[in-house]
Formats: structure tokens, C-alpha cells, sequence
């Protein structure tokens, strides 16, 4: 919303406050990384293709750039490739390793179920292209079952892809195993750790992961650029043909502004790692506050779990409703994936958690950043159990069971 609409929203509603806790959806620019990237639209604006001295002033910033994300992961410049974002990264990763292996007999995608819709529609679609594929399942706190994993894989795997912290219910997989494990049957491994970087320090150097995939806007740089790590060694095929850039393996001319926004942005969000353990104090604040609310239960692990997500589900109401008065009440938050807003669908991560549909139904993401304030926190605390209760009154479930509490009395 722009800040014109927003002043006026909260004029019109007389707003106690704003507080914005869906950053898993996406985050605001900077005013640092906007700041970063101003000369790259009105001086360095050159294509770096070419051979002029615009060409070269501009390659000479790409690179820099390229090799600015490559230490904030702990790789080397040649490993980051640039992308449109994460949902472009995921594509290129699993379609690239798939089709380049499928002609050494290798014709099995392993991914888990609570992959990303980046990850599960891609298999999908190799899935009608003959592509074998397995999805492993995941305990109540959405980690994958690593005996499961090691049981669906054999030497005709070709990728195995897991996401490194699930968008909606913030669970941290145990990624050093997982990539162990697909590596002692040959098979590649990719991470879309596209809610974890920023929030999680990442050293590749130490991790047996072949590709990553990250998103810009998910740590305050612009919608529109992502990167992709590939391992040196790794060898896949392209996902977008047409040029030169990239070392030939993406083609289309470089988004050198928005390249240098990420590089800006991957920077302070590593040096913000420090803060992380107030971010999650305010987390933990908002989970035991928001847990004492009856027939609510926190979704995903306790303790490894993203230091911005508070997934929790409210039985006998509706998200989408309780999800419409938060925002009247000027509080932003998410039922889950901002990708797949638009189904009425319970979460397909949830019910692969075994959570009961009722309860799935009713389940609100919150997602706070370092820019969150414990005003906020409080704010959220105050607000959101009135609501429930509003809901809940509404519902002739909760009036079934209040009438079944007041037999127990």
C-alpha cells in the first residue's frame, strides 16, 4: 500500500497503529539498498556486455556485485548466477539437473511435501515428462523424515531438492544431513532457502549443498532478482537461452541496479545476524502470549524454527476472516504462502504436518523482522484475542462446544 493510501487508511479507521508482520510475503526496500542502486539508473547505466566504457564501468560493477553475494554465503563469484527470484532459481535448479541427468539413466526427483509451489509445480511438470518423482513426508513439526528420504533414494536418483526453512510455519531442516545422504547415492542436492537466507548465517564452504536458491525481496532488496549457487563441478542445463550473460548458462542482459540492491541488502542482512536473538525473543513472546488463547497450538518445531515466524492455529474459525479484521485493525499478517493466497484450500504444508483441517482452516502466520518493535509485539498481543473471540461467537462449531464445556460443568 502506498504510504499516501496508508496515512489516509489510518486517518479514516483512527488506527492505534500500524504493524506490518507478513516480511515472508515480502519485505520494503531499504533506504540503504535504494540508495545503492540510484547510480546504476542514472550513471552506471551501461549494459555490461559491451565493449565501450559505459560496457565496462558496468561489468566492473557487476562483478563486484557477483562477488559480494558469493562471500556473504561463504562461495566463490563463479558459483552465483542471477535470476529474476527465487520462483525462476527453484525452475532452473531441479528442470536444469533433471534433464542433464535423465541421459545417464538417472530419472528420479526426490523433493518433501511441504516444498514451496516453485518446487512441487516444477516436479509436477516433469512428473507428465516422465520424470519419477518422490515426495517425503515430514513429522508434526514439518521436518522431513530423514529414514523416509534415505528409503526413496536409489542410484537412479538424480536431485534431491528440500527447502532449507519452510515460507509458512518457519521449521529449519537439518540441510547438512539431508545433503550427506542424497550425496552417498550420487544424487545432487538444492536447497530453496529463500526464507532462510537473512534470517540463518549460511556458510557453503561447509555445507554439502550443490545449489541454492535465494530472493531478494524477501531481506528488503527489490521484487524481481534472486540468485542461483552452483556448486563448481556442477554441471546443469539452462532454464532461459539467449545471450551470453551469465557464462552463457542464463541468457538476457543483466539487472545491474537490482543486482546491486541484492548485494547491498545480502550485506546488512548478514551483519543483522547479531540482532537475531532479539528478533526471536519478540517471536517467542508472540507464540507464548499468543498460545494462551484456548484451542490454539503452535505450528511447526518449538526451537528450530526461523527467529521471524509464529505460525499458529486457532480452531472453529475462519483465516481468511480473522485475517481481514486484523488488517482493519491495521495489523498485517498471512494464512500462509503469499503464492497461493488466492485457494480457500487449506494449507498443503499443514495437512502434511497431520494438522487437522479444522484447525488448518484457522491458522495465521505472523512475520516479524528487525524492524519490528516490541510496541508491535505488544500491539499484535492486545488485538488479535478480541478478534477470535468475535469469530468464534459467530460460529456454530464454538457454540457446540461451549454448550459441551458447560455440561463438563
Amino acid at each position: 500500500m502506498r504510504a499516501s493510501n496508508l496515512k489516509t487508511r489510518e486517518r479514516s479507521l483512527n488506527l492505534a497503529r500500524f504493524v506490518y508482520a507478513d516480511n515472508a510475503a515480502t519485505t520494503p526496500v531499504s533506504r540503504q539498498v535504494l540508495d545503492a542502486m540510484l547510480p546504476c539508473f542514472l550513471e552506471d547505466w551501461g549494459n555490461p556486455s559491451s565493449l565501450h566504457e559505459k560496457g565496462r564501468d558496468a561489468k566492473d560493477i557487476l562483478d563486484d556485485a557477483r562477488a559480494r553475494v558469493a562471500a556473504v554465503l561463504g562461495a566463490d563469484a563463479s558459483e552465483i548466477y542471477f535470476t529474476s527470484g527465487g520462483t525462476e532459481s527453484d525452475n532452473w535448479a531441479i528442470r536444469g539437473a533433471a534433464m542433464r541427468l535423465r541421459a545417464k539413466g538417472k530419472n528420479r526427483i526426490v523433493t518433501s511435501k511441504i516444498e514451496h509451489h516453485a518446487v512441487l509445480h516444477t516436479c509436477e511438470a516433469l512428473a507428465k515428462e516422465g520424470f519419477e518423482v518422490v515426495y517425503v513426508g515430514v513429522d508434526e513439526d514439518g521436518v522431513v523424515k530423514l529414514d523416509e528420504l534415505r528409503a526413496s533414494l536409489n542410484d537412479k536418483t538424480a536431485i534431491v531438492s528440500i527447502m532449507y526453512a519452510n515460507n509458512e510455519v518457519g521449521t529449519i531442516q537439518p540441510v547438512e544431513e539431508i545433503g550427506n545422504i542424497a550425496h552417498e547415492f550420487g544424487a545432487l542436492f538444492h536447497t530453496d532457502a529463500v526464507q532462510a537466507v537473512g534470517q540463518v548465517d549460511i556458510d557453503l564452504s561447509k555445507l554439502p549443498v550443490d545449489m541454492l536458491s535465494l530472493s531478494g525481496h524477501k531481506l528488503h532488496a527489490p521484487k524481481g532478482i534472486g540468485a542461483l549457487y552452483i556448486r563448481r563441478g556442477v554441471v546443469i542445463g539452462n532454464l532461459i537461452e539467449g545471450g551470453g550473460q551469465e557464462k552463457r548458462k542464463r541468457g538476457g542482459t543483466e539487472n545491474l541496479p537490482y543486482i546491486v540492491g541484492l548485494a547491498k541488502a545480502m550485506e546488512i542482512a548478514k551483519e543483522k545476524l547479531k540482532d537475531l536473538p532479539r528478533v526471536a525473543k519478540m517471536r517467542d513472546k508472540l507464540i507464548e502470549e499468543l498460545t494462551k488463547i484456548p484451542y490454539s497450538k503452535l505450528n511447526g518445531h518449538r526451537t528450530k524454527r526461523l527467529p521471524g515466524n509464529a505460525n499458529i492455529g486457532f480452531e472453529f474459525i475462519e483465516g481468511e476472516s480473522m485475517l481481514l479484521w486484523l488488517d482493519i485493525a491495521g495489523v498485517c499478517a498471512s494464512t500462509g504462502s503469499a503464492c497461493s493466497s488466492a485457494s480457500l484450500d487449506p494449507s498443503h504444508v499443514l495437512l502434511a504436518m497431520g494438522v487437522p483441517h479444522e484447525r488448518a482452516h484457522g491458522s495465521l502466520r505472523l512475520s516479524i523482522s528487525h524492524d519490528t518493535t516490541d510496541e508491535d509485539i505488544d500491539y499484535i498481543i492486545e488485538t488479535l484475542p478480541p478478534i477470535i473471540e468475535k469469530l468464534r461467537n459467530m460460529s456454530p462449531l464454538w457454540e457446540d462446544v461451549v454448550k459441551k464445556e458447560g455440561a463438563r460443568v
